[in-house]
């Protein structure tokens, strides 16, 4: 028998061109952008410290290799892979493992977009190439949905009040006729990036106000301090004081019983030569 020699993947086929641009660009308005960096940059700070996160908005996903079948989540968040500069997310070179949420932010245009990167498209894309939850907002008619995979289907979630992402942990939450609230796990809220600049500030104020007030505190104490010290170097001096007065009082009285003792002795010679001390 002869052993027939391997094939490698470029003999199979020949190997194309991956563009890192579709020529779309990111956002048709400034609210969607804003939705699409504060999602974005929240997710980004909220995984900060984890290596194997990556995290990016707008940038194309090819789940095939040798075709150009893809599409450019506004965020997508793709768990076990790390951090780190990317043309485009090329599957098989991020151990075949598909992001696991993606998120879009509606305009005008693009809900109401036909074909090629159309919602349906991308819903079909998301569903076939293994997207987990998958969640859908549009900030002007201020309407969220979100789906979960349940085998091989996305699922849509009845309902998105207060609804926690399994795999990320964030929380969806609002108030009719008020913006969509979206919560870390820890609670905190997600910010724009001028409402963290405003934070960061506040923060810092109230450091710097914090450490103000223990300098305060460490110089009233310090002053206390001094004041106790000079008290009791008063009190010591006081005491001195009372000692030596005290030991003068005793020579004092030393000295007039010595004198006493004298004048007992000379009384007593006196008599003894037949003089009367009260005479002399």
């Amino acid at each position: 028998m002869t052993l027939q020699p391997l094939i490698s993947d470029s003999e199979i086929a020949p190997e194309i061109d991956y563009p890192d641009s579709d020529g779309n660009p990111m956002a048709d308005n400034t609210e969607q952008y804003r939705w699409i960096v504060i999602i974005k940059e929240n997710l980004e700070i909220m995984y900060a410290d984890d290596p194997n996160v990556f995290v990016a908005g707008d940038l194309l996903w090819y789940p095939v290799r040798r075709t150009q079948k893809r599409v450019a989540p506004d965020v997508m968040v793709a768990l076990g892979r790390p951090k780190g500069r990317r043309g485009s997310y090329k599957q098989w070179l991020e151990d075949n493992i598909a992001p696991q949420v993606v998120f879009e932010i509606l305009s005008p245009s693009n809900k109401d977009r036909r074909g090629q990167d159309s919602l349906e498209d991308k819903f079909d894309f998301y569903q076939t190439y293994g997207v987990q939850e998958y969640y859908i907002y549009d900030p002007d008619d201020l309407m969220l949905e979100g789906w979960q995979r349940v085998g091989d289907r996305l699922v849509q979630i009845p309902s998105m009040l207060n609804w926690g992402s399994p795999l990320l942990g964030i929380r969806f939450d609002w108030a009719i006729g008020q913006e969509l609230i979206i919560s870390r796990p820890d609670g905190q809220r997600f910010l724009s990036p001028v409402e963290l600049s405003q934070r960061l500030q506040q923060s810092e104020i109230q450091v710097w106000q914090e450490q103000q007030r223990t300098a305060e505190e460490r110089r009233r104490a310090e002053a206390h301090q001094k004041r106790a010290e000079q008290e009791s170097l008063r009190a010591e001096q006081e005491s001195l004081r009372a000692e030596q007065e005290s030991l003068r009082a005793e020579q004092e009285s030393l000295r007039a019983e010595q004198e006493s003792l004298r004048a007992n002795r000379l009384a007593e010679r006196l008599r003894a030569l037949g003089i009367d001390p009260d005479d002399v």
